[in-house]
C-alpha cells in the first residue's frame, strides 16, 4: 500500500525555478492591526494550543417516536464526552497555553450553545485562568465537511456565534433544509463573518478525510478553498495540516489496534500523521502558496473521547500542538493565526522553530514577507529547540532531519481545481552533520545565491528516516512517526 501511494505522489515532486547553493475600539484590534512575520518581538513567545476540542455539548440527537415532527432532543455527553472545564484542565496538564472549545452543531444547536455551552466556557475560564480559552464551534460547513470557527474574545462572542450558527450552520434548521447545504450559502456565511466588527477565524478541519485516494477529493475541494480565501482572506485562513483522532490505532491498554487508522482516514490515509493536502510535496498546499495565498496549516486533537476511555483521541496537547507566536493575550493569538505565525508538531518533537530569511538589513520570519533587491542573495537561518525531556508518550524523540522547501510564486491559477505545482522542491536536507547544537537548540543555515523572482520558503522535520512522509498503515504507533511543519516565509524581490 505504501509503495502504491508513494508512486502516485512522487510524480509531482519537481525542482523550483530558483538559483541557490549547497471598525473601532476592541474590535479594531482584530480587523485593522498590521500583520508581521515571526521575528522575535518584545513580549511574543511560542504559545502552544489546540483549536478543535469537543465537550459534552457535542450532542447526539434522539427523535421522539410519538412526535416525529418535533425537533430531536440533544443527548449531552454522547459524542463529545467531557465537560469543558475537564478539557481545559487536561490542556493545562499537557502544556497548552490556549484552546478553543468547538462543539459541532445539530438541530437548533445554536440555542444549546447560547444557553449552556457559553456559560460553561466562562466557568472553565474561571477554573483554569492561566489558559486562554476561546469560544467557538465546529461549524457544520455548507457544502463541505467541518471547520473550526474561532470567535474573538471581545465581550460580544455569545451573540456573534449565535448569528453565524443560527443563520448558516447547515444542520441547524428543523425540519432539515437541503438549501442550507450549498456552496453559495457558505460564501454568504463568509461574507457575514468578514463584515462583523471582530471577524472570526475559520480553519477547515480534516480536509481530506472523505477523499477516496490521492487527489480524489471528497467533501472539500481545491476550488472550494480558493473561493473561501478569495471571499474572506482574513477569515478563511487555512486548514488542519495534521488532523485529530491520532490515537485511533491505540487500544485502551496502550497496545496497538491493528484495525485502527490515524485520523480516522480510512480510504486515503494520512502521511506521517498529516493530511495529504499538506504532506504531498508539490501538492495542494504548495499550489496555494505558489499563488501567493496566505493559506496556513494547524494541528489539533479533535478530542471527543480519550483513548484510555476507549476513544480515538489524545487529550488536547497530549500529542499534537499548534504553536502561535504571540503575546499571551487573546487578541495577539488571533493575530498570529491570521498572520501565519504558526508551526505545528506531533509528539513534542520540537518546542520552538524559527525560520529567518535575511538580506542586508531586511528580515522576515514565519508568516512574514521580505522584499530584497532582485538578484541579491538571501540567507536562511533555521533554529529549533529539540527538547531533552520525555514527551507524553514517555519517549525522548530526536530530530533526525530538517528539510528546507522552496517554491516559486507564479500567481493565480486559471484552473481553480489545481492541486499540484511544478515549482516546489526540497532545496536542502539537513542532518546532524549540518547543524550546530547548543544544549537543546539546533541551528542551521542555507544561502540562496540569487533571488530573481518571488518565492516562498517552508520548513519541515521528522524523527524518521523517510525522505517523504509515507502513508500510515493501520495499527501504526503514532509516537514512532513524528513530524513538524512551519508555515511559510514569503520572498518578493523588488
Amino acid at each position: 500500500m505504501r509503495l502504491i501511494l508513494l508512486a502516485a505522489w512522487a510524480a509531482f515532486v519537481v525542482s523550483p525555478a530558483l538559483a541557490h547553493d549547497g471598525h473601532g475600539g476592541l474590535a479594531a484590534q482584530y480587523r485593522n492591526r498590521p500583520t508581521a512575520g515571526a521575528i522575535p518581538a518584545r513580549g511574543r513567545q511560542w504559545l502552544p494550543g489546540d483549536h478543535h476540542i469537543h465537550s459534552e455539548f457535542s450532542a447526539d440527537y434522539e427523535t421522539d417516536p410519538n412526535s416525529p415532527q418535533t425537533a430531536p432532543i440533544p443527548l449531552l455527553g454522547k459524542d463529545g464526552r467531557y465537560a469543558i472545564v475537564k478539557n481545559a484542565q487536561m490542556a493545562r496538564q499537557f502544556g497548552l497555553r490556549w484552546m478553543v472549545s468547538t462543539d459541532h452543531g445539530g438541530p437548533n444547536h445554536s440555542k444549546l450553545n447560547y444557553q449552556q455551552a457559553w456559560p460553561a466556557v466562562n466557568q472553565a475560564r474561571a477554573a483554569v485562568p492561566e489558559l486562554l480559552i476561546f469560544y467557538g464551534m465546529e461549524f457544520d460547513t455548507p457544502a463541505g465537511d467541518h471547520s473550526s470557527l474561532i470567535i474573538p474574545f471581545t465581550g460580544d462572542e455569545r451573540e456573534q456565534l449565535r448569528a453565524i450558527e443560527s443563520g448558516f450552520s447547515h444542520r441547524e434548521p428543523w425540519p432539515a433544509n437541503k438549501d442550507w447545504n450549498s456552496e453559495g450559502r457558505m460564501i454568504d456565511a463568509l461574507k457575514l463573518m468578514r463584515d462583523q466588527k471582530a471577524p472570526p477565524v475559520l480553519i477547515a478541519n480534516h480536509p481530506s478525510r472523505s477523499a477516496t485516494a490521492p487527489f480524489a477529493w471528497g467533501l472539500y475541494t481545491p476550488a472550494e478553498f480558493r473561493n473561501w480565501n478569495d471571499t474572506a482572506p482574513r477569515v478563511a485562513i487555512g486548514m488542519e495540516g495534521a488532523p485529530g483522532h491520532q490515537a485511533g490505532a491505540i487500544k485502551p491498554d496502550g497496545s496497538p489496534d491493528p484495525t485502527g487508522n490515524r485520523g480516522g482516514y480510512g480510504r486515503a490515509p494520512t502521511l506521517g500523521g498529516f493530511d495529504q493536502m499538506t504532506a504531498i510535496l508539490g501538492g495542494f498546499w504548495d499550489s496555494m502558496l505558489a499563488e501567493g495565498r496566505r493559506w496556513f496549516i494547524t494541528a489539533t486533537s479533535d478530542s471527543h473521547a480519550n483513548w484510555r476511555d476507549g476513544g480515538n483521541d489524545f487529550w488536547p496537547g497530549e500529542y499534537s500542538k499548534t504553536y502561535v507566536q504571540a503575546r499571551p493575550d487573546h487578541a495577539d493569538i488571533i493575530d498570529g493565526l491570521r498572520s501565519g505565525r504558526i508551526f505545528v508538531v506531533t509528539g513534542d518533537l520540537v518546542s520552538e522553530v524559527e525560520v529567518i530569511a535575511s538580506s542586508g538589513k531586511a528580515r522576515a520570519g514565519i508568516g512574514g514577507t521580505i522584499s530584497p533587491r532582485k538578484g541579491q542573495p538571501l540567507e536562511v537561518t533555521i533554529r529549533l529547540r529539540d527538547p531533552a525531556a520525555a514527551n507524553a508518550g514517555g519517549r525522548k524523540p530526536d530530530v533526525a532531519r530538517v528539510d528546507l522547501i522552496i517554491g516559486s510564486i507564479t500567481g493565480p491559477v486559471v484552473d481553480r481545481t489545481t492541486a499540484i505545482t511544478t515549482g516546489t522542491a526540497v532545496a536542502r536536507r539537513f542532518t546532524a552533520a549540518d547543524w550546530t547544537r547548543d544544549g537543546e537548540m539546533l541551528t542551521m543555515t542555507h544561502r540562496i545565491a540569487s533571488v530573481t523572482g518571488p518565492i516562498y520558503l517552508r520548513v519541515r522535520g521528522t524523527s524518521t528516516a523517510e525522505l517523504e512522509p509515507a502513508g500510515d498503515p493501520k495499527g501504526e504507533d503514532p509516537w514512532s512517526d513524528l513530524w513538524f511543519y512551519a508555515n511559510p516565509v514569503f520572498v518578493t524581490p523588488k
